[in-house]
C-alpha cells in the first residue's frame, strides 16, 4: 500500500468527518444570543396532554398506565371536564380536557398542529381521525365544523389506545359521513388551536410541532400552516418552543423568527414503522442521522429515546445542541434513556417530580 494511497484515504476520512460536523451543528452560541433565544423550560412534557385515551396506552404499558389514566381523569374534572358519572373518555389526545389536565397537573405539553379544509389551525396528531374517532377520513378534507360534529373516543372505556371503528368505516369505500348534528352528552373532538392557547393561557409551557403528509416535500399550503400557525402564537404571551420532522418547517422558523426555540425532530428507522420503499427507507435514515439539520440548525433536538446514545446525537449534544426524548412511556424507559436526554416528553405513567 502507497504512502500517496494511505494519505488520499486519511484526507478522504477527515473531510468525510468534517462534512458530517458541519452538517448536524446546531445554531451557534452567538446566534443565539444575538436573538435573544430562550431556553427550553425543565418540566416534563405531557404528550398530546394529560389523556384518559390514545397515544401509548397499550396492553405494553398496562402496568403503570391505569395511574396515568386516573390522574387524566381527575385533573381534566378538576378543570371542568366531564364528571364522574361519564363512563367513557373524558380527556382524549390532544383534546381541550387533556390540555387542561396537564395545566392542572403542572405538565408542559406537546401538541401537533394540522390545518383543516377550510384553513383552520387544529391540534390532532395523524392525517386522518380513524385511531382517535373510528373515522378513515382526512383532516385536509375535512372542514372546522365537521370536526365538531366527530366525537374523539365516541364509545371507548378509559385507558383506550385506539378507537372502535364507526359503522361503514372499515368498507372499501368507507360509507362514514359527518353527522348533521352533533351527539349528545359529553365529548370531546378536535380542537383550534386557538381554544388550546385560550385554554392553556401560560400556565405551562409548550413544545408545538407542525406535522405534514410528506416530510420530504414543501408546498402552498404547507406554508400556510407556518404562517398561520405561527400568527396564533405571535399573539399568545405563553411560552413555547417550536418543532418539526420536516427541516423545512424549522428553517421557516430560522428565516422569519430566528427569535424563536426551534427543535428538530428526528429518529432512527426500526421495527414496524420503518418505510417498505427504499427511496423512503433512504430518507429516514439520512434524516435519523441529522444530516439535515444544516437547513434547519436547531436549537433542540427531540429524539426517538431509543438513540439518545446513538453517534449522532451525542455529536449534536457536544455541540451544544438540548436533546429531548419522545416519547417515554415507562419508568424502564426512562431508566435506560435518561442520562442522554436534558427533557423528556412522556405518556402512559406518572413521572416523579423534576
Amino acid at each position: 500500500m502507497s504512502k500517496s494511497f494511505v494519505n488520499k484515504v486519511l484526507v478522504g476520512g477527515a473531510l468525510a468527518a468534517g462534512a458530517a460536523v458541519w452538517a448536524i451543528a446546531p445554531r451557534t452560541f452567538s446566534d443565539k444570543r444575538r436573538n435573544y433565544v430562550p431556553s427550553i423550560p425543565d418540566v416534563w412534557y405531557a404528550h398530546r396532554g394529560l389523556h384518559d385515551a390514545g397515544s401509548g396506552l397499550t396492553a405494553q404499558y398496562a402496568n403503570e398506565s391505569g395511574e396515568y389514566v386516573a390522574l387524566a381523569r381527575r385533573m381534566a374534572m378538576k378543570a371542568g371536564y366531564g364528571s364522574p358519572s361519564v363512563a367513557g373518555a373524558i380527556a382524549p389526545e390532544n383534546s381541550l380536557a387533556a390540555f387542561a389536565a396537564a395545566c392542572e397537573a403542572g405538565y408542559g405539553i406537546e401538541l401537533d398542529l394540522q390545518m383543516t379544509a377550510d384553513g383552520e389551525i387544529v391540534v390532532v396528531h395523524d392525517g386522518d381521525l380513524m385511531r382517535v374517532a373510528g373515522d378513515p377520513r382526512r383532516v385536509a378534507d375535512l372542514t372546522y365544523d365537521e370536526l365538531t360534529r366527530i366525537p374523539l373516543f365516541p364509545t371507548d372505556a378509559p385507558g383506550a389506545a385506539v378507537a372502535a371503528p364507526l359503522s361503514g368505516s372499515l368498507e372499501k369505500p368507507p360509507l362514514v359521513t359527518t353527522p348533521d348534528s352533533a351527539p349528545d352528552g359529553y365529548f370531546q373532538h378536535v380542537p383550534l388551536f386557538a381554544d388550546v392557547l385560550k385554554v392553556v393561557a401560560g400556565r405551562v409551557p409548550l413544545i408545538v410541532e407542525y406535522k405534514f403528509d410528506d416530510n420530504s416535500k414543501w408546498g402552498p399550503r404547507d406554508v400556510e400552516l407556518m404562517e398561520k400557525g405561527d400568527a396564533l402564537l405571535q399573539a399568545y404571551s405563553g411560552v413555547y418552543v417550536i418543532e418539526s420532522f420536516n427541516p423545512a418547517a424549522v428553517n421557516w422558523y430560522k428565516e422569519n423568527r430566528p427569535e424563536v426555540c426551534r427543535g428538530q425532530l428526528s429518529w432512527w428507522p426500526q421495527g414496524e414503522e420503518k418505510p417498505s420503499d427504499p427511496g423512503a427507507l433512504a430518507k429516514e435514515y439520512a434524516a435519523g442521522a441529522l444530516i439535515f439539520d444544516w437547513i434547519s440548525r436547531p436549537d433542540f433536538v427531540a429524539y426517538d429515546w431509543h438513540g439518545g446514545n446513538s453517534p449522532q446525537v451525542r455529536l449534536a449534544r457536544f455541540m451544544g445542541a438540548v436533546p429531548v426524548s419522545w416519547t417515554v412511556r415507562s419508568r424502564d424507559e426512562l431508566a435506560q434513556c435518561d442520562d442522554w436526554f436534558d427533557h423528556h416528553i412522556f405518556e402512559a405513567f406518572v413521572p416523579d417530580e423534576r
